[in-house]
């Protein structure tokens, strides 16, 4: 009875993972219609969604090792295509330049690190060991994404402003965690469980400096951030997803504020000088990867 409670709660834990990853992983559609709309990529970055598959592609295979995945092989099989659909997008719609660097992460990167990976762990090892050593992998790359949002949770101290660091992220890192945590831990998968720990408690320290922060930067000017987030928790992670987006947003919004105080100046000493023509899209900085 016990038994078929536990298998039972791992079920509903597990169904609930791939819901709430399946939203974050459409999280990025608005950045996409943005770029079609444009008809432009410059000002975005790819290296996001290529992490995000190369993630998936690890836990892929992971889960069809293991043959008793059956969530996470339906929410990464998933990931698998739909960030494959977004590295195409973009590609589409990038630079030249930008494609011959997007060309080189993915052949390096998710062909080459990914099948050395795998041409070693089938010939060196074998059952048990192959699955421990690949979750071992898995869960090493997951909580090395999981530092990425590090640098915003020290730029929301440090400016004591939440303008970079949207409570969705913080909202769905925590509680993408919670689920899949849950499930690990029910299913006795420590390469599931452990990481999760991290997300959770990254994700529970950026809720409460969103709560303490929030009213900080009231008195300054707005600027809206798009929100895009990525599953940065275990399974496919963000994505580092926006965290570049937002930081050449940062430098624009800077850059913007220089220029306008230095149109203030001119205006005051009867010097003419052309002013930049701010929209309320990103500017492109010509660097895409």
């Amino acid at each position: 009875m016990a038994m078929a409670n536990h298998q039972t709660l791992a079920f509903v834990f597990g169904i609930l993972g791939n819901i709430v990853s399946f939203l974050v992983y459409f999280a990025p559609v608005p950045t996409f219609y943005r770029i079609h709309k444009r008809k432009s990529a410059e000002g975005f970055h790819s290296l996001p969604y290529i992490v995000a598959l190369f993630s998936a592609m690890l836990w892929l295979c992971y889960a069809l090792l293991k043959k008793d995945a059956f969530f996470l092989t339906t929410i990464n099989s998933f990931g698998c295509a739909i960030e494959s659909i977004y590295i195409f997008l973009y590609f589409f719609y990038a630079p030249m330049p930008a494609k011959k660097q997007i060309l080189q992460v993915v052949l390096s990167l998710n062909i080459g690190v990914f099948s050395v990976i795998v041409v070693l762990i089938q010939a060196l090892l074998k059952g048990k060991d192959r699955i421990h050593v690949f979750g071992g992998i898995c869960a090493s790359f997951s909580v090395a994404v999981f530092a990425a949002p590090l640098s915003i949770v020290a730029k929301v101290v440090r400016t004591k402003s939440v303008e970079f660091m949207p409570f969705p992220l913080s909202f769905f890192l925590t509680l993408s965690a919670i689920m899949w945590f849950s499930y690990g831990f029910l299913k006795a998968d420590l390469c599931v469980s452990i990481p999760n720990v991290v997300g959770f408690t990254l994700g529970l320290v950026q809720m409460v400096l969103y709560g303490f922060y929030r009213n900080a930067g009231k008195g300054n000017k707005e600027r809206k951030l798009p929100e895009h987030v990525i599953d940065m928790v275990m399974l496919s992670a963000l994505s580092t997803s926006d965290f570049h987006q937002i930081s050449h947003q940062q430098d624009e919004i800077k850059k913007s504020d220089e220029e306008d105080g230095k149109d203030d100046n001119d205006e005051e000493t009867g010097k003419p000088e052309k002013r930049m023509e701010t929209s309320g899209e990103l500017q492109p900085n010509g660097s895409t990867v």
